[in-house]
């Protein structure tokens, strides 16, 4: 038998209907309770805090990818003005927010972040291998009008230091930088590797980057090919990447015969733009194929394509269960 596959999720969970208007810190605590409970009763290798720290009353419709962040931040102006509102557009800075989450006006600086305490809260509630995720530098130098930096490089460059500084202090099994916006850029790829590679050189244990299609109500954000971006995965100083395929198909996994053998892959089995859920039998099946393609032990982890902030609890509850079962069905059959 190979390398055991680990079952887990990309990272964020449902906000519970509850927390709207009551995100003190013990409700928010009772919160990640349930959702790490939920993830043990589904049976999940590496859980998550779901993301849920990050949940803002004031700001429902969005997971807190961006905001959560730029919020904190010293040098970036949160309000706008009807000049920077038009800056932005011109400047295309997001390819598809309508208006900036933030301003940078000055050096970026830690400001209030506390990524350490948001992780020693999740890990005080579970014995389960955790993992922390992070917002990786380019997403958020993406999201963000300039008007400080001479370019975009050097302000992913400041935003990696600062992330680098927190996330070496936190000893989670796995932390993961989320880049959701790449795929959209690759000529971005040399500046971007450079300030991804920054934080991941100072992370302590396993490393992950997670890279997908966007998704918001159900629908792609970016268009583009695994193909393009391979010389780029290849630069990462990752231990394995977290990729959407579910939704896509698997047409392009041969790509990755390619890919430095030193990284591990996590391919996403579940589909997150779709409320029905996957049958076990669908899921072994798709891990058959995964690895008749890419050969034994290229994959060592199998997730939902992106995160789950969008779908229901109900739903979700389910996908998780039928991920593990179908990882079980396959590791039967061998």
């Amino acid at each position: 038998m190979g390398v055991p596959i680990k079952t887990t999720t990309v990272g964020s969970y449902p906000v519970l209907s509850w927390l709207a208007g009551h995100t003190s810190r013990l409700v928010l605590r009772d919160a990640l309770m349930v959702v790490l409970k939920a993830q043990e009763l589904a049976g999940l290798d590496l859980v998550t805090d779901g993301e849920l720290l990050r949940f803002d009353p004031n700001n429902p419709e969005a997971n807190g990818m961006v905001d959560y962040f730029i919020s904190r931040l010293d040098g970036i102006r949160k309000h706008s003005s009807v000049g920077d509102a038009d800056r932005f557009r011109a400047d295309r800075a997001s390819g598809y927010h309508l208006l900036t989450p933030g301003i940078v006006t000055g050096s970026i600086g830690d400001g209030t972040l506390n990524l350490p305490d948001d992780y020693e809260i999740a890990r005080s509630l579970t014995r389960s291998p955790l993992k922390f995720t992070c917002t990786g530098p380019h997403m958020l130098a993406r999201m963000l009008t300039n008007q400080f930096y001479k370019d975009l490089a050097s302000m992913a460059m400041d935003i990696a230091k600062v992330l680098r500084r927190q996330l070496e202090l936190i000893e989670a099994d796995v932390i993961q930088l989320d880049e959701a916006t790449i795929v959209g850029y690759p000529e971005d790829a040399s500046w971007a590797a450079e300030a991804i590679n920054h934080v991941l050189d100072g992370i302590q244990n396993e490393k992950a980057v997670h890279i997908c299609f966007g998704n918001y109500g159900g629908q792609a954000m970016l268009r583009g090919f695994w193909r393009n971006l391979l010389p780029f995965l290849n630069t990462l100083h990752a231990d394995h990447l977290v990729l959407e395929f579910a939704r896509r198909g698997y047409q392009e996994l041969s790509v990755f015969h390619d890919l430095d053998p030193k990284i591990a892959l996590g391919i996403g089995v579940i589909d997150i733009k779709d409320n029905e859920v996957e049958t076990p039998e669908e899921i072994a099946t798709r891990i058959e194929h995964i690895q008749k393609v890419l050969g034994p032990d290229r994959l060592r982890y199998i997730h939902p394509d992106c995160g789950f902030w969008m779908l229901q609890r109900s739903v979700v509850d389910r996908k998780m269960r039928v991920l593990v079962e179908g990882r079980d069905l396959f590791e039967g059959r061998l």
